[in-house]
């Protein structure tokens, strides 16, 4: 599948320009807001909303948008041409997290009696484990800018506007009983931190390992790499702040 990929990577370069002269002159330098890069990209920015795993909004998410480092929003934009041209698009669940939202994360970790959302997103993981399991840090990758959760929908399709508290979905649960997602099957909802979400899983459906598959394919030709133990999770290759964590609000 890959070698039928390969001619989009060109287009990065192409892209990257494009990125740049439609950059938000509010963000730091480096970074732009990816729908100025790439428009047909969706987003379904849950920790804006109180539809996550903590169960309310996080903090230093103002706003629902994907904030990225210019190269993976280019990188991103190659990689939704890879997608539609077999008839899907990506959408985002997250891109840049500030590092006051991982500390929220901490905070909340903390708290041994908030386990309002166990059932849905860690159900077989006890809360005081999800450190160790390596589902959540105090240092995200995602704060240096070059990491996106993602996962594949159908063209055209949309996310549908739901109550996520209206059931008590089980992220491990084959898809019509998880939270309605317009996301390919996958085999897990979006952040089950579980391991039925290890890309490689062998207990997953057919459909949801090829599905992941073609993700990482598509994810790996535009230049990034997948964390192993979340299908949703990739990181730009090359990622131009590999040591710097950043803090600025999603705006």
């Amino acid at each position: 599948m890959k070698s039928s990929l390969r001619w989009a990577v060109v287009s990065i370069s192409l892209v990257s320009c494009a990125g740049q002269a439609g950059r938000d002159d509010s963000l730091p330098a480096g970074f732009v807001s990816l729908s100025d890069v790439s428009g047909s990209i969706q987003l379904d920015i849950r920790y804006h909303t109180s539809n996550n795993f903590v169960g309310r909004p996080i903090s230093g998410y103002v706003a629902a948008n994907c904030i990225l480092t210019e190269p993976a929003a280019a990188a991103l934009a190659t990689a939704q041409e890879l997608a539609a041209a077999q008839g899907y698009a990506l959408k985002v669940y997250d891109c840049y997290r500030p590092q006051q939202a991982v500390n929220d994360f901490v905070n909340w970790a903390a708290d041994a009696n908030d386990v309002f959302q166990q059932h849905r997103f860690y159900p077989a993981v006890p809360k005081n484990e999800l450190f160790s399991q390596g589902y959540i840090a105090e240092r995200s990758g995602h704060s240096r800018g070059s990491t996106v959760d993602l996962t594949l929908v159908p063209a055209n399709s949309r996310q549908l506007a739901v109550d996520p508290f209206v059931n008590r979905y089980d992220c491990r649960q084959a898809k019509p009983l998880r939270y309605p997602d317009n996301s390919l099957e996958m085999g897990t909802g979006y952040d089950c931190f579980d391991e039925l979400s290890h890309t490689d899983n062998s207990q997953i459906s057919n459909e949801a390992k090829q599905n992941r598959q073609l993700l990482r394919s598509i994810m790996e030709t535009a230049g990034f790499s997948n964390y192993p133990q979340e299908w949703w999770h990739y990181t730009l290759s090359n990622e131009p702040f590999s040591d710097r964590y950043f803090d600025f609000s999603v705006q």
